[in-house]
């Protein structure tokens, strides 16, 4: 296992752009503190985000997460050019000649998703606890520690995502193309929704009930967006006769279907590899 991730650690070193995307991706993540620095002066009134509660623990918990999730792409793009530069520099052949088996060079890159997925969450986990202490109005220890499973939920949606660009990067073997077949996947997840929510279906929960088993979907559903929750969202609503009947807990069937699509675009990987006369 640590040689595995020694060799990816070594390609990593080498790799520049992979680098430059990976420094971007956590810039960007503690640019979410930016956000509490944002003020409204309308007339004689001074509005501050921070101060609207996104920062309270423990709601800071599904707000980041949420927010830094939405980054992901950096670090997909990262995946994906280190699997397709396999192919590109032949440094697939190579392994497998100096006696890397296509069982462990599968295994090595669902290590180096597994530790860009714990990294990031460790990431998010600091940045969070900085703000929150900073600007939350709740600073007690079980406040604190409360909806801490938003983390699990960030860390198994990533793994899923990054496994997902595994496959990708070894079924098509192009950076751009793998990239591109991710967005193509996506359009039609939303295309097959909306024919089965406006179109074979209305006016039932079977769109739902079928498209909450669909991978990027089932991704997207462990972490629900965050923004109707807050106090002022609530209160509007409420004014406009509006109630809110959303749940917004990480769900455990959600979790298990992104934990199963992992395990099958890890197989399908390895699987591909198997056959491939390379």
């Amino acid at each position: 296992m640590l040689r595995l991730l020694s060799i990816e650690i070594q390609k990593l070193r080498y790799n520049r752009s992979a680098r430059v995307i990976s420094i971007i991706y956590f810039v960007l993540i503690t640019f979410i503190a930016l956000i509490a620095s944002i003020e409204f002066n309308i007339g004689k009134v001074n509005f501050r985000v921070a101060d609207q509660g996104i920062f309270n623990f423990p709601f800071i918990w599904h707000f980041n997460t949420y927010m830094a999730a939405i980054l992901k792409i950096f670090l997909a793009i990262v995946i994906v050019s280190m699997t397709s530069n396999e192919y590109s520099y032949r440094t697939l052949k190579q392994n497998l000649i100096d006696g890397l088996s296509k069982r462990e060079f599968v295994l090595s890159k669902f290590i180096t998703v597994i530790g860009f997925a714990l990294i990031s969450t460790l990431f998010v986990f600091i940045v969070s606890m900085i703000l929150g202490l900073s600007f939350s109005d709740y600073t007690e220890l079980g406040i604190i520690f409360s909806d801490m499973e938003y983390l699990l939920a960030y860390f198994v949606k990533l793994m899923g995502f990054f496994a997902f660009c595994l496959f990708l990067g070894v079924w098509v073997k192009r950076s751009a193309f793998a990239i591109g077949f991710l967005v193509v996947w996506w359009i039609v997840e939303s295309i097959l929704y909306a024919l089965m929510k406006w179109q074979f279906f209305k006016g039932t929960d079977i769109a739902e009930n079928v498209a909450q088993f669909f991978p990027l979907t089932a991704m997207s559903n462990l972490i629900k967006e965050p923004f109707s929750r807050l106090g002022a969202v609530q209160s509007a609503a409420n004014q406009l006769g509006e109630a809110f009947t959303k749940t917004y807990e990480v769900g455990l069937l959600p979790l298990a279907i992104v934990l199963v699509w992992t395990f099958l675009f890890v197989y399908w990987s390895y699987a591909l590899l198997k056959r491939r006369d390379l």
